[in-house]
């Protein structure tokens, strides 16, 4: 429903498969809803060496709440 420009849309299920894909010499902000399921792909990126994993708190939801108001929220 949201969408971030520029942002690589990867279904959670995906991850472990596409890991490789992922970069590695830059941040690496995960992102879902709320923050929840995110966090748990960060753990499963960070266990796979890519230290430069990390969560966006609170989520998409946070974000248009809180950055990009003309995001809908849902």
């Amino acid at each position: 429903m949201c969408r971030l420009e520029g942002a690589m849309h990867i279904p959670m299920s995906e991850i472990p498969a596409r890991v490789a894909d992922l970069p590695t010499a830059q941040p690496l902000v995960v992102m879902c809803h709320r923050g929840l399921r995110s966090m748990r792909v960060v753990k499963f990126l960070r266990s796979s060496g890519h230290d430069n994993a990390i969560n966006l708190d609170g989520g998409i939801d946070a974000w248009a709440w809180q950055i990009d108001p003309s995001l809908p929220r849902y």
